[in-house]
């Protein structure tokens, strides 16, 4: 991996856990609303955001109430998630269709987050699905414009190369 790469994928992790951190009370529960997920869509520009994004969970993670239990499930779920768009994202070009895709599949994954949630706490897993999805789904539509605004000022593929 490049130097510049590294580079980039540390400031991005950096990013995802001060963000994360600055709503804390709201990013652990079963209605996220984790403005720190808005990075997400920068996968759509570049598979090679990946590191960025899934280190920042990790580490985000490491300061949450539920231990052991967010290192699996939150950094599982963004892993896998971030897989998924990037094999589908061979098929599409566009990438407001993409950041819509990133969207979908954030928001339907977080079952696994439901999961973790019914295991430590008792939740009601598919009720519990519904408001994670929910509370994902809003913080990625609204986070798609913005990336996309950013992009266009920056362009997140020229860094990362």
């Amino acid at each position: 991996m490049k130097i510049k790469t590294l580079t980039v994928n540390a400031i991005v992790a950096a990013l995802y856990v001060v963000v994360t951190l600055v709503v804390a009370p709201f990013g652990f529960t079963n209605i996220q609303f984790r403005l720190s997920e808005m990075f997400n869509h920068l996968i759509v520009f570049d598979k090679k955001y990946f590191f960025g994004i899934v280190v920042g969970v990790l580490i985000a993670n490491f300061f949450s109430p539920l231990g052991w239990y967010d290192l699996v499930f939150g950094v599982g779920q963004s892993a896998i998630s971030l897989v998924i768009v990037i094999l589908l994202s061979r098929y599409i070009a566009n990438v407001k269709v993409r950041m819509v895709l990133t969207t979908l599949v954030f928001s339907v994954t977080m079952c696994i987050i439901a999961w973790e949630l019914a295991l430590v706490f008792g939740l009601p897993f598919l009720y519990t699905w519904l408001t994670l999805a929910i509370s994902e789904f809003i913080v990625l539509a609204v986070g798609a414009p913005i990336m996309y605004y950013i992009n266009s000022r920056i362009d997140f593929k020229k860094i990362i190369n």
